[in-house]
């Protein structure tokens, strides 16, 4: 690998920063037929004066110049002792497509199949924008990283050619980034570029979730499937993904105190969930059953069942495009205008991260119109007026 240190345009303070160029070989295009150099790039936070006037800044000049060339030594020894590669020794040269491969196969053994699809979708994709055989973890620099995202943002097609929404581009470069980090911690690569390249922002899409009163009609309101009522009004009062819900067995429901709790293994991130239970979640799961048995039996994903919710939904005067989903968007949205704070939300819907719950906050239009018009008046009384 070879480093060189390259220095920015001046800006109009007359400082150019500094940045390292690792340049680590190079590569037939296959449509281009042209030979392109693998490229990254390190930001560091130092500059030199472009036209130093004073002693002080010639001193500075001086001194940065060793400081950077130091800074790149270091870099060329911890590449050839191994710091920036894999413990196997072979870091360069180890397929980060099989490793991927390998991450994905897992998921599918511990995750849903969504979540393991888009697994699939985002390997394919990486393959698309490779072009070539076999892709190595020494490959997968800053460089790589962030074409790989201007792929997705500019150039991914869909099977039906249209591009990417935001949110599946989102989707798709933080399972590269997920991928990375898991084989940081496990101790597998030591140089992990995805810090030093920017994510792709996510939008927020309008989130279907129903009223209180919305709700209370759906409970009175007849459905065909009484499996189908019973678990969407469990999520509901839960949060509980339709997935847990699916798979729920009267094993992981045990008294606790006067109540019950539910203690499972969330199927999307296989994390431990704690969940108490509410007397009227109990009366929706009915009566109790064998441990190994499925607390909704009979529950089943199916167009057909989905289509059962709209009617249902239709028959109690909602007019919304109801899922199952819009279930746990619900018991969000009511929690938050009940005055659960969002951190206490967060641990019951099991999410890993608060921003993830944070977009729940933005649909509480009562509150934030509540918010704006109760800020105390800080002006005088007009002359006149006691």
């Amino acid at each position: 690998m070879k480093i060189s240190i390259d220095l920015r345009e001046p800006d109009r303070d007359g400082k150019k920063a500094i940045r390292l160029i690792y340049y680590a070989g190079s590569y037939i295009d296959p449509e281009t037929k042209k030979r392109k150099h693998k490229r990254s790039r390190e930001s560091l936070s130092l500059f030199l004066y472009d036209n130093p006037r004073t002693p002080a800044q010639r001193l500075h000049n001086r001194e940065t110049q060793r400081a950077v060339e130091a800074i790149r030594a270091k870099r060329l020894y911890d590449h050839e002792t191994g710091k920036h590669q894999l413990d196997s020794g072979n870091a360069l040269k180890s397929s980060f497509f099989d490793y991927f491969q390998k991450v994905t196969n897992q998921k599918a053994l511990d995750t849903s199949k969504s979540n393991h699809s888009i697994w699939v979708s985002t390997l394919k994709h990486l393959k698309q924008y490779y072009q070539l055989p076999d892709l190595t973890f020494g490959e997968v620099n800053q460089s790589f990283m962030e074409g790989f995202r201007h792929y997705l943002m500019h150039e991914a097609r869909t099977k039906s050619d249209s591009a990417l929404s935001r949110n599946t581009q989102y989707t798709y470069f933080n399972k590269l980034r997920a991928c990375l980090n898991q084989a940081e911690e496990k101790g597998i690569l030591k140089d992990n570029p995805t810090r030093r390249v920017k994510c792709i922002k996510a939008e927020n899409n309008k989130r279907t979730h129903l009223t209180k009163d919305e709700l209370i009609a759906m409970a009175h309101a007849e459905c065909r499937y009484d499996v189908l009522k019973r678990a969407f009004l469990f999520s509901c009062c839960t949060g509980l993904r339709w997935s847990d819900i699916n798979k729920l067995t009267w094993a992981e429901v045990e008294p606790f105190y006067d109540s019950y709790r539910i203690i499972f293994h969330q199927k999307k991130t296989n994390d431990l969930q704690y969940l108490d239970l509410s007397s009227m979640a109990m009366q929706l799961m009915g009566t109790r059953q064998e441990s190994s048995a499925r607390v909704f039996r009979g529950l089943k994903y199916s167009s057909w069942h989905n289509m059962e919710l709209l009617r249902w939904a239709m028959k109690a005067g909602i007019t919304k495009q109801v899922t199952f989903h819009a279930a746990r968007h619900t018991f969000a949205v009511i929690q938050l205008t009940n005055g659960v704070d969002i951190y206490t939300l967060s641990r019951l819907l099991g999410h890993s991260e608060l921003r993830t719950t944070e977009i729940y906050a933005d649909i509480i239009e009562s509150r934030r119109r509540d918010a704006m018009l109760s800020f105390p008046d800080i002006l005088p009384l007009p002359q006149g007026k006691d």
